[in-house]
């Protein structure tokens, strides 16, 4: 899953965008 690596600051600047899109996604 190269998403989860894929730069962990950004991912906690847009958090509610992150947590948007794994509610589309619905990943395993």
């Amino acid at each position: 899953m190269r998403l989860a690596t894929w730069n962990v600051n950004s991912v906690k600047a847009r958090l509610p965008r992150l947590l948007e899109w794994l509610t589309e996604t619905k990943p395993d």
